[in-house]
């Protein structure tokens, strides 16, 4: 191509490239630029008033073996993972599944649904969950009412992280949408043809539902548990930032933004980072590769 040519071209298409470069100007200075950035930071101690000074890797090595917080945190979001991820999923797909049935006020009954979705991760709505908790506050005084004892919310580490918990939970719209979605599209004359073989409800929803709705339950396990890992406000407002008590609220996230914004160890904070990144991506991955055992994808022939 002559230079004539290449000059030619670029003037035909210079309205496409002006409408995409702020995308291209946004990935690169808000995306690719930190992502970099942080990596670099990883091996530096910097502190963010002065020059990042390169330590190799004693930061992670730090990490793993001199931090006992971090420890905690990791247990912490474990913990807040595996109770997180298949509660909303169940809680979604029985929604779903309500919502499924034929109504006039569908319409209605989704956007109630999906509300929380949209406003639950506001910090509105974490101080609003707080109040709830507290120890005069409603669910407290349901419990009293129903002749049960009042828990102290904020004062025993399990029972704050299931506060959290059971906020994660509620916000299940997303997940509800798609499995919503999912449902529509599962013929009836399986359900049609099971019933003739005499199946009752529950043989109907695991070996048909089920296996039909495989490849939502993929999609929506992976959206999921990165959603649960990065979950960072709700622990913050919640707990102002601390964690407490005993550090029983600790998310990953929010001691890593106590290392990096609160203690100005942006380097370690970056470190920890790349870490939960390389944990995230791991955990996609075998997810990926198993599910070829359990997911069913309906072939061109019906298969």
């Amino acid at each position: 191509m002559t230079k004539a040519s290449m000059m030619k071209a670029i003037k035909r298409n210079v309205a496409g490239y002006a409408f995409i470069s702020p995308f291209v100007i946004g990935f690169l200075v808000f995306t690719a630029f930190p992502i970099v950035a942080s990596f670099f930071y990883s091996f530096t101690s910097f502190d963010m008033l002065t020059a990042p000074k390169f330590v190799g890797l004693d930061n992670y090595v730090t990490m793993f073996t001199n931090d006992p917080k971090y420890w905690k945190s990791v247990t912490v979001t474990l913990y807040y993972v595996v109770a997180v991820v298949p509660l909303r999923l169940a809680f979604a797909l029985f929604i779903a599944m309500l919502l499924a049935r034929a109504s006039r006020m569908i319409g209605v009954y989704r956007t109630m649904f999906y509300l929380p979705s949209i406003i639950g991760g506001s910090v509105a709505v974490a101080i609003m969950w707080r109040n709830l908790f507290g120890d005069d506050g409603v669910i407290n005084i349901l419990l009293t009412l129903l002749g049960l004892d009042a828990v102290r919310w904020f004062g025993n580490p399990t029972a704050a992280l299931w506060m959290l918990i059971l906020l994660a939970v509620w916000q299940f719209g997303s997940s509800m949408l798609i499995f919503l979605a999912g449902l529509k599209n599962i013929p009836p004359t399986y359900y049609e043809a099971a019933a003739v073989d005499g199946a009752n409800a529950v043989q109907k929803f695991f070996k048909i539902t089920i296996p039909m709705l495989s490849p939502v339950i993929l999609f929506n396990t992976i959206m999921q548990t990165i959603s649960a890992f990065i979950t960072f406000i709700p622990a913050f407002i919640i707990t102002k930032g601390t964690g407490q008590p005993l550090d029983g609220t600790l998310l990953y996230s929010l001691y890593l933004f106590r290392r990096a914004f609160q203690f100005f160890q942006m380097g370690y904070g970056s470190a920890m980072a790349w870490i939960l990144l390389i944990v995230i991506a791991l955990l996609t991955f075998i997810l990926f590769r198993t599910s070829r055992f359990w997911v069913h994808y309906e072939t061109k022939e019906g298969n």
